[in-house]
């Protein structure tokens, strides 16, 4: 077994190292030869719209399929935004650390708030909101223009539906769009601790998106701007960032899919399903979890020699230096993650 195990890497890199769900790929090749209109304009586009409307209890939701998570979070902010404005998000949040700077580049400084655990609190929020504007000199600086958290967070952690409302409030109260990054919103809704679903999530904020790449689609995040709200022309913002797919069919088809009897939340409870097994491994193994995570990533300290001992048999991915001698690492498990690797990765420990 051991010679066997040597023989296939296994992989908890992240949630999207597999292609797409079977009934994607069968649903694009039976469509394929299919002459339809382009930018969204086609049957299943309108279709996985309406389902998302349904599923989101929000007959007036505007949506819009965008090609993937960073072109979505740079079009969405820079479409609500004024040129003088920033972005608040938490210190960790995905803009501030891992998009290469695109908010930035599209004119919008992102506005770092105190993280804990990857999540942002309401009365910090309030509280630097408040001093922001008490400042007598706050007109030379960056504006705070709207906010944006994830769902579930860059540590895997989410939001209770009490802390959702908590800093909806705080928005409303100072006239800020919420804006929630939803590019693991699946796992964020499945895991066992979530107190939110759906509809209610789409109440307590003004946008957010749906995100298929990391739960079981080839590419493509759903924007859905609950209440009808989204910005005038907000096409034309999308293909000004490169986020317009000429081919919309190729989105639409995919979310109608993901759409119907359930299947997003389906393999989305496959995942956390996984994780929770996962969990219940690394912990019979002994190895000390950096935080709790609820959701479909886990976060554990490996010593540096563990780490290379294992390189060549399973991939995990860096999270950072933890001392001299570990390091976090990110454990991931997807849609499509088999108990064969739980298996594997078991008698590798």
């Amino acid at each position: 077994m051991y010679n066997d195990l040597h023989c296939q890497m296994i992989s908890f890199t992240c949630d999207y190292a597999e292609g797409a769900h079977p009934l994607i790929l069968k649903a694009l090749c039976d469509t394929n030869m299919e002459q339809l209109p382009g930018y969204g304009n086609d049957p299943y586009c309108l279709r996985a719209k309406e389902k998302i409307r349904r599923a989101c209890g929000c007959p007036e939701a505007d949506i819009h399929f965008l090609v993937g998570g960073t072109q979505t979070n740079a079009t969405v902010i820079a479409a609500l935004l004024r040129n003088y404005e920033g972005v608040l998000a938490a210190e960790t949040g995905h803009i501030g650390v891992h998009e290469a700077g695109a908010v930035e580049y599209t004119g919008h400084k992102v506005l770092p708030l105190p993280q804990h655990q990857g999540k942002i609190r309401a009365e910090e929020l309030k509280a630097w909101l408040k001093t922001y504007y008490a400042d007598a000199n706050h007109e030379h600086m960056v504006f705070p223009g709207m906010v944006y958290i994830s769902f579930s967070t860059e540590y895997g952690t989410i939001y209770s539906r009490a802390e959702l409302e908590a800093i909806h409030g705080v928005c409303r109260e100072y006239g800020l769009p919420l804006f929630i990054d939803g590019a693991r919103l699946g796992y964020g809704l499945a895991s066992l601790q979530s107190d939110l679903d759906l509809p209610a999530l789409a109440s307590l904020c003004d946008v957010f998106y749906i995100g298929g790449t990391k739960v079981g689609a080839l590419c493509g995040e759903a924007v859905v701007f609950p209440r009808g709200n989204a910005p005038a022309h907000f096409m034309t913002t999308v293909k000004q960032h490169g986020a317009l797919l000429a081919k919309g069919r190729l989105l639409g088809i995919q979310f109608d899919t993901l759409f119907t009897d359930d299947l997003y939340g389906k393999i989305s409870r496959h995942a956390i399903d996984m994780a929770e097994k996962l969990k219940e491994i690394l912990r019979r193994k002994g190895i000390p979890f950096f935080l709790e995570s609820p959701t479909n990533q886990q976060f554990v300290i490996l010593s540096n020699q563990e780490i290379e001992r294992l390189k060549p048999l399973v991939g995990f991915d860096f999270w950072e230096a933890y001392d001299a001698d570990h390091t976090v690492v990110r454990f991931a498990t997807s849609w499509a993650t088999p108990q064969e690797n739980l298996d594997k990765l078991a008698a590798l420990l």
